[in-house]
């Protein structure tokens, strides 16, 4: 009966599996030290990257939980192995108080096992599509959004401009710092621990 209507029964398609694989050695945020939540202590981090308009230019963006400080750098694309050795860079200063990492599933963190060795650093991962589980980076690049939005290219932007972001994003003092800026936060707990 249903072959001489005109909207023929159809076979429903399957989703195939990603065939970019998965990354490898990837431990879970349920596995993350409970301590890391309470963000009462320094040197817990989230990563995350801000694409460009058209995929045009890429930040990484750290973020780290307690204080709030924020680490932008522009990056050529968004392969793993660039944004690995970016990562690495931006927190070599701060690797006496690095203690954990925490990533979405983006294939760019598919050499989170380079930056553990390199940085001595715990990595974990978010469950996939559950932002939530980062938001604080997640709310850092809306901010880093307020000075480039969504519609701008990021080839154009310079390393100055960046930096400039970054630091104006770290001297704002924020409510949930009791008007503090995470600059100042940071600063207190180092010379503390």
């Amino acid at each position: 009966m249903y072959q001489h209507l005109r909207h023929k029964k159809y076979k429903q398609r399957t989703r195939k599996p990603d065939a970019r694989g998965q990354i490898r050695n990837r431990v879970s945020i349920d596995d993350r030290p409970g301590i890391v939540d309470q963000k009462i202590r320094l040197g817990d981090w989230e990563a995350d990257t801000v694409i460009g308009k058209r995929h045009k230019g890429v930040l990484v963006t750290l973020t780290e939980r307690v204080s709030k400080l924020n680490l932008v750098k522009r990056v050529p694309s968004k392969h793993a192995d660039v944004v690995t050795k970016a990562i690495i860079t931006m927190l070599k200063p701060y690797q006496s108080d690095l203690l954990t990492i925490t990533f979405d599933n983006g294939k760019e963190f598919a050499f989170h096992e380079k930056i553990k060795k390199k940085l001595n650093v715990d990595t974990y991962f978010a469950h996939p599509y559950s932002s939530w589980e980062r938001g604080l980076n997640e709310n850092h690049n809306g901010l880093i959004r307020q000075y480039l939005p969504k519609s701008q290219s990021l080839d154009n932007v310079t390393d100055k401009e960046i930096l400039d972001i970054q630091n104006r994003l770290n001297q704002r003092p924020r409510k949930l710092l009791d008007f503090k800026t995470p600059d100042e936060i940071y600063s207190e707990m180092a010379l503390a621990a």
